[in-house]
């Protein structure tokens, strides 16, 4: 609904238009499940009917391959790394403004266009990414992975808009067929939304330890690549804890196939870095000494005031409070108010809560 909108307006604004529907899946019957997913036989009929509306062009290009490699492998990866991954992330990244916008390019067209709530706006520097005008739906979180370059090629018709609420009724008075579409969400390629028993058909089930964080055993397990940092359900630990209260998961080793869990407040992270960090615009000047930003760490979790600094190839950033629940594989976003800085994944944590004696 938000693309159809999307094309709508850029059809209005005189640009010349061509609608894309990418094809992530070879699995041709592949259909929708409710409001799970976004790349599927239907949706592609729904993205048809729409591009016929509007008169424009309408193409499906197969980006399955890549989209296998560069999305599905890389998640499988780094669960087995024992990290958490954000496939949406790498999917706007790899997918959206990588493969389809390096063909968009070639093929002689100035931008990619999508339903994304996010604006762009010219600096001081040049262009910038900022948050959304309805920041209940921004999404500059998932996009804080573009680069300078592909923010120069990228367009988002629907940033300024106030609310989601504006968008369907806009959909409905164009006579959009999708107007009353459900939102997507979850993972697109794991439709039935069950992460667990689809990553054990691909790395299989071995049974490892659960540990306390002095290392003693209490419990076991399957698979280590089924537990998250900072889950707590499902745990079956075998041995309470000393003082009676829920554990987490704190750490996932998938080495030697074990887990750690701990109190809550072991869960607060004082640090955070990453090795893989990109800047979405210009280099802040002060990078490589130290500046004052807010930082985010999933896509609806609320700014929090850090410092962060590039030291030794890493972009290290220490919040001002402690976050919670932090997992390696996440990606850090930072912002200047409600612009996107740049972003990280996320490789290492440090605790802020000292190990027990």
């Amino acid at each position: 609904m938000d693309s159809a909108v999307a094309a709508a307006r850029a059809v209005e604004a005189g640009h010349d238009v061509v609608g894309v529907h990418l094809a992530l899946s070879r699995a041709g019957g592949t259909l929708r499940a409710g409001s799970r997913g976004c790349c599927t036989v239907e949706d592609a009929m729904d993205a048809r009917r729409v591009a016929d509306r509007l008169g424009i062009p309408f193409y499906v290009w197969d980006f399955s391959e890549r989209f296998r490699d560069d999305v599905i492998d890389d998640f499988v990866a780094e669960y087995q790394a024992g990290r958490t991954p954000n496939p949406c992330m790498r999917c706007n990244e790899r997918i959206k403004f990588a493969a389809l916008l390096e063909r968009a390019l070639e093929l002689g067209f100035d931008a990619v266009c999508t339903g994304h709530y996010a604006i762009l706006r010219e600096g001081e520097r040049g262009l910038e990414l900022h948050r959304s005008s309805e920041e209940a739906k921004d999404q500059s979180y998932v996009l804080g992975v573009l680069t300078a370059e592909q923010l120069a090629h990228t367009y988002f018709p629907l940033g300024e808009t106030p609310s989601k609420a504006l968008v369907r009724a806009e959909a409905e008075a164009r006579g959009l067929t999708v107007a009353s579409k459900p939102d997507s969400y979850d993972i697109c390629f794991i439709p039935d939304g069950d992460t667990r028993g689809w990553l054990a058909d691909r790395v299989g089930a071995a049974p490892g330890e659960i540990l306390d964080r002095s290392g003693e055993v209490v419990g076991s397990h399957d698979g280590a690549h089924a537990f998250t940092v900072g889950q707590r359900k499902g745990l079956r630990l075998g041995v309470p804890a000393p003082d009676g209260k829920p554990r987490f998961v704190l750490e996932v080793r998938p080495v030697t196939n074990t887990v750690v869990v701990g109190p809550r407040e072991a869960l607060a992270v004082g640090e955070l870095a990453g090795s893989r960090y990109t800047w979405a615009g210009a280099e802040p000047d002060d990078a490589r000494e130290a500046f004052v930003c807010d930082v985010q760490v999933r896509a609806h979790a609320d700014p929090v005031p850090a410092t962060a600094v590039v030291r030794d190839g890493e972009l290290s950033v220490v919040p001002d409070e402690p976050l919670h629940g932090v997992a390696p594989g996440q990606t850090a976003v930072l912002y200047d108010g409600t612009r996107v800085i740049g972003q990280c994944t996320i490789d290492r944590t440090v605790s802020a809560a000292p190990v027990p004696a």
